[in-house]
């Protein structure tokens, strides 16, 4: 009896081992004929406004009567900040078989309906569909167009017949296509027939491919898309030529004429007269101003990078785990966990750029703590705000984009959890381990008073003109990014985005270090909030475009959409400008700290 025990256990085991190896469906993407498979509706909006979606069912279809319960399918946190909210259409669609044309409900229209039904129509409605994670898309109506009337009463239509299309291979489904028909008026008193038909078609296009049709090649591997790579790489190498221009013969005249005669007092002053770079050596690493919130700055600037990187290298390495833009917010889910993991890089970047400019023995009066707290709270709170309005807004219209309670406990539990410990972990590493006090200059005691300088020298000159050249280097890029989110087509080009980020890395670099090395000419010493700025206001410029396409690209309306353009367009130029700033800084200490480290001070 033990025995007979022990082997059914064993027994057991084995098919609950074998039994997820085994499973058809959709998971698995494969199904047996015969076997269900889930058509879902996600949600219905006008065309030109993209952020402006209600769950399927806020149009007053009848309900199908085929038996099928109409039930929520379980989503993602990403899936959720996307705003998709998926329910079981009623459809009753099997693998293999063919269905005719079969009723699903009836209504008839009343007047409240024709008028919620027809402005649907007016805005250019579409809805969006599921399939085996295929999307599908389709027009609730048409509005008249041609010459005469087609009915007396209205000029407003809605497809009443669906006909899908559903091509396999084997035991997965490759394609589905579908065609709306059979118009009908949208006037009271009309009984409107639902009715749907599926046809299985066999086809020989492989599984791997079958997302190829959703890519849009002639728009994102159009000519001027590589024309712009090219022009930003040339961009690239003129900058980098002038920065060396800069290092090799500008300043190593300055550093020949410093050691010519240095007992020579007055050909020390000629020297001052030619540049005056030399002469802020006392002030140039001095701490700056507001440190606390600038040390936060920067650490929040450095996780942005590390970010960024994670998210297009993910997605460059789709073809191993999985392409981000073929499952539903996985590039959202992405960017989630590499902020929360990437907060340890924040606290350390913090701690060690605030620990530099004290020494062991001022540490003692140093305010770490509320540069780890601005650091921990800066990007949490502005995102919070925004997102916080929008979802207001996204409430009060109850659109699919609302976030629940439950999406927003998961989000502040990450923080709290997992974000917030390592950006306090990072942040102490920073301090023991980081920031070591090593300038090559001691800082005087007492500032030096700054000259008025040419025009050309002046900040408000500077760090509006230094933005210019980077945002040259990426305009054509916003353009193919702007299109993807904006106006439904699927980014993958990755590639393509890593070497414009690298280029846009390169050249916020080389002109924030010739914008920098003119600040420190005219003897102004307070060049790293400059430096960050002029890096910085490339965002500005970004934002600046962005205003441009949407009123110019696009055909948005309404306060909803333009609340949701004008809000995560905000958002995302405010991390635009930190990255760059930082990234912008980076290069300039690094220049500033090579200049000095060869010149000899009293």
């Amino acid at each position: 009896m033990g025995r007979r025990a022990r082997a059914g256990l064993a027994l057991a085991a084995a098919a609950c081992l074998t039994v997820p190896l085994a499973r058809a469906g959709e998971d698995t993407h494969s199904y047996k004929v015969g076997e269900r498979v889930n058509l879902w509706v996600n949600k219905v909006g006008p065309y030109h406004n993209p952020q402006e979606t209600y769950e399927y069912f806020k149009l007053p279809y009848c309900k199908p009567e085929l038996g099928v319960k109409l039930t929520k399918k379980p989503m993602s946190i990403g899936e959720q900040l996307e705003g998709h909210d998926l329910t079981n259409s009623g459809y009753e669609i099997h693998f293999g078989q063919d269905v005719p044309a079969t009723k699903l409900c009836s209504q008839t229209v009343d007047r409240e309906t024709a008028l919620v039904f027809g402005a649907a129509v007016d805005v250019h409605y579409w809805y969006q569909m599921y399939l085996d994670d295929l999307p599908i898309w389709g027009m609730v109506g048409e509005k008249y167009q041609g010459d005469g009337k087609a009915d007396k009463d209205t000029d407003k239509f809605i497809f009443t017949h669906r006909r899908l299309s559903i091509s396999f291979n084997g035991p997965q489904v490759i394609e589905v296509n579908l065609t709306s028909e059979n118009l009908q008026p949208l006037k009271p008193g009309v009984k409107l027939d639902f009715s749907y038909s599926v046809k299985w078609v066999p086809t020989t296009k492989p599984f791997k491919t079958r997302f190829e049709r959703y890519l849009d090649y002639n728009f994102f591997e159009h000519q001027i898309h590589w024309f712009s790579i090219f022009n930003s790489f040339m961009m690239v190498i003129f900058l980098c030529g002038l920065v060396s221009l800069i290092l090799l013969r500008t300043l190593r005249n300055d550093y020949a004429r410093y050691t010519r005669e240095e007992d020579d007092l007055e050909g020390l002053d000629r020297v001052g007269e030619d540049s005056g770079w030399k002469q802020v050596h006392g002030d140039v690493f001095r701490k700056p101003e507001h440190l606390p919130l600038f040390a936060a700055l920067v650490g929040t600037g450095w996780q942005l990078i590390v970010i960024v990187v994670s998210a297009v290298l993910f997605a460059i390495l789709g073809e191993f785990h999985g392409e981000v833009y073929e499952e539903r917010g996985e590039l959202v889910t992405t960017f989630i966990v590499a902020y929360a993991l990437s907060s340890a890089v924040a606290g350390y970047a913090s701690g060690s750029y605030y620990k530099q400019f004290f020494s062991t023995l001022d540490e003692k009066n140093s305010a770490w703590q509320l540069v780890m707290m601005v650091t921990v709270l800066l990007l949490p709170t502005v995102t919070g705000v925004v997102v916080g309005c929008l979802n207001s807004i996204a409430w009060y219209y109850d659109t699919s984009n609302f976030m629940h309670v439950g999406a927003v406990i998961k989000i502040f539990a990450i923080w709290l959890f997992v974000s917030f410990p390592l950006v306090v972990a990072g942040t102490l590493v920073g301090r023991h381990l980081g920031g070591k006090n090593d300038f090559p200059c001691r800082v005087n005691t007492i500032p030096r008073p700054i000259p008025p300088g040419p025009w050309y020298t002046r900040a408000l000159v500077v760090i509006p003109l230094t933005g210019v050249l980077p945002f040259g280097s990426i305009f054509i890029e916003m353009y193919f990014i702007f299109t993807s989110f904006w106006n439904y087509k699927f980014y993958y080009v990755y590639g393509f985005m890593m070497l414009v980020y690298l280029i846009l890395m390169i050249v916020s670099v080389c002109t924030t270090i010739v914008a920098v090395y003119f600040i420190l000419n005219a003897e102004n010493y307070y060049w790293q909030w400059i430096s960050f700025l002029a890096s910085g206001s490339t965002a500005v410029y970004v934002f600046l475009y962005s205003v441009y396409y949407f009123h110019f690209k696009t055909k948005m309306s309404g306060f909803l959409q333009s609340c949701f353009y004008f809000g995560y367009m905000g958002l995302f130029c405010f991390g635009f400008f930190i990255l760059c700033g930082t990234m912008g800084l980076a290069g300039s200490s690094a220049f500033v700290k090579r200049i000095y480290r060869n010149i000899k001070s009293d």
